[in-house]
């Protein structure tokens, strides 16, 4: 499961190009600081591997039970 904190979030979208399992697109709502986020297209695709909340600048996504880096 991947938490996404939208407030930390500024949709560089590193997280979508970088995931294996192409699961996260930018998607169309905006954040209260106004910038696009991920959403996840198909959480039971995802493999945890944690490559989004590694890549991540702002620190927006964690994997629940993952150690991040």
């Amino acid at each position: 499961m991947i938490s996404l904190n939208v407030v930390l979030c500024k949709g560089c979208s590193f997280c979508v190009k970088y995931c294996p399992k192409k699961i996260l697109e930018l998607g169309k709502e905006r954040s209260p600081r106004g910038f696009f986020f991920p959403m996840v297209t198909d959480e039971s695709k995802c493999i945890s591997c944690g490559i989004c909340s590694t890549v991540c600048p702002e620190g927006a996504i964690e994997i629940p039970g993952k150690e991040n880096s």
